[in-house]
């Protein structure tokens, strides 16, 4: 049985809070964040779902900052994990980037630091803390 993943940009409201959810899920509840840290730059940022047979099933999003292109908020619901949302949700933000997207960086989970390395990033710097997780910078080549 195959799965059928999609993944969409986001604008809308009703569906934004699906994304919400999943962060609230994924972030908050599952690993601790504190809340105050998960909901930020919303408002600039470009949002993604993944749905996984019409499910909602993973999340993402990417920002211009002064030092390029962030790509953030990888979330994909427990359920769903292993089964391709992640790589379907870096191929969907990587292909959104303005052509001109030259410095293209994330803080990588370490436990995902893989999945991003297929996509041609690679660490930089040393392991670092943020919101009491491991975290790699990571910078596409």
């Amino acid at each position: 049985m195959s799965l059928k993943i999609q993944v969409s940009k986001v604008t809308d409201p009703a569906t934004l809070e699906k994304v919400f959810a999943i962060r609230r899920e994924v972030f908050v509840v599952e690993q601790n964040c504190p809340p105050e840290l998960e909901w930020e730059f919303e408002d600039e940022s470009h949002h993604f779902l993944a749905t996984v047979d019409n499910e909602p099933g993973g999340a993402c999003r990417w920002r211009k900052t002064e030092k390029g292109y962030k790509l953030e908020r990888f979330a994909v619901l427990k359920k769903f994990r292993g089964l391709g949302v992640g790589q379907e949700l870096v191929k969907a933000i990587l292909n959104d980037l303005p052509q001109d997207a030259a410095y293209v960086y994330m803080h990588a989970q370490i436990q995902a630091v893989s999945l991003y390395e297929k996509f041609d990033f690679e660490k930089t710097g040393p392991e670092f803390e943020e919101a009491g997780i491991r975290h790699y910078k990571m910078v596409k080549k």
